[in-house]
């Protein structure tokens, strides 16, 4: 016994018992007497007896398990979302498949179809950068598999999505640095033709607008991979050509902080000479130097709210539909635009 996990015919033979009986006792079958279920729980106690997970599952079609799929897992926001989604899973007794897409089409679709074979109960998911159609989520509702997006939603799937209002807090940002005074302000995108970086964009855009500053398309830099080298190097390229701008909008924190190096490295002062302000509020914004301020947007928060869509079209065989659930979010002030 030592080297096999126990099953119920071991029970019945060290009870004496059918493996029926066994098996209708673990159950709490009403035919079993009281005397015979405390005997037959105490010896698959004893022997450390596990249900088979995939009999179970088999037997009623649900393997309690949920499959998630992100752009990428080293983003402290998206392991913030996936803190969420298992406090809710867990709770409910479900376990989670966790896949990275790295922002391509072709890696977002393989984990999608992998998780499809392992039978999750339903699919979360970011849409990754790359992403080229929509004909894997049609397989996925095609399977009758319920799907819910967060954080990136896409067009044209009827699915439930758990976002923020980008533009709305991109122009709070940029507000922000208007109210302190800057008159020329920078917008780092990040991958400029994916609908969030947009919205963000637009955000930036709108804040100028309605202050009666002139938008200038030429202080809107694209970063296509949203890491700090690239903003980095555009930044300081863009100091050693001669502009001058007070102010720093980045549509996430690492290209802020990729920013603040080329700003210091040409020898400028946060915030005395640029204030800056990112995106996402990312746990190291307290320690960098000076402290960056930032959007929060609470993966958390985001993740918990998911899953519960989820479950309710799991447990409850709630519809699908398209409707949205927009989350707040607050801009944190700290010392890089204080």
């Amino acid at each position: 016994m030592k080297n096999k996990q126990a099953t119920i015919k071991d029970i019945a033979k060290e009870i004496g018992v059918s493996p029926s009986t066994v098996s209708r006792a673990l159950n709490d079958h009403p035919a079993i007497s009281a005397a015979t279920k405390v005997r037959i729980k105490a010896k698959a106690k004893e022997l450390k007896y596990e249900p088979n997970i995939v009999a179970l599952s088999l037997k009623n079609k649900t393997t309690k398990t949920i499959g998630v799929v992100i752009p990428e897992l080293i983003h402290f926001f998206f392991s913030s979302v996936i803190s969420g989604i298992e406090e809710v899973a867990y709770n409910n007794g479900y376990t989670v498949m966790v896949c990275q897409s790295k922002e391509s089409h072709d890696k977002e679709v393989k984990d999608v179809m992998a998780l499809l074979s392992h039978r999750v109960d339903g699919l979360l998911i970011s849409q990754a950068k790359e992403i080229q159609n929509n004909d894997h989520y049609d397989e996925i509702q095609g399977r009758g598999v319920p799907l819910v997006f967060f954080d990136r939603m896409p067009s044209g799937v009827k699915a439930p999505s758990i976002i923020i209002d980008d533009a709305s807090a991109a122009q709070e940002a940029t507000q922000h640095l208007i109210e302190r005074g800057c008159k020329s302000i920078m917008h780092l995108g990040s991958n400029l033709d994916m609908p969030i970086s947009k919205a963000r964009a637009n955000g930036y855009r709108r804040a100028l607008v309605e202050s009666g500053m002139v938008v200038d398309e030429n202080m809107i830099l694209d970063c296509p991979s949203s890491v700090q080298n690239d903003s980095y190097s555009q930044i300081l390229a863009l100091l050693e050509s001669g502009a001058k701008f007070d102010g720093l909008f980045a549509s996430n924190d690492l290209l802020a902080i990729g920013a603040i190096k080329a700003l210091k490295q040409f020898g400028l002062s946060i915030p005395q000479d640029v204030a800056v302000v990112g995106f996402s509020n990312w746990n190291f914004c307290d320690m960098v130097d000076p402290p960056l301020s930032s959007v929060n947007q609470s993966g958390t928060a985001m993740g918990r709210r998911a899953m519960e869509r989820l479950l309710r079209m799991i447990v409850k065989d709630e519809e699908n539909t398209n409707d949205v659930i927009i989350l707040d979010t607050a801009l944190i002030v700290r010392k890089s635009s204080k």
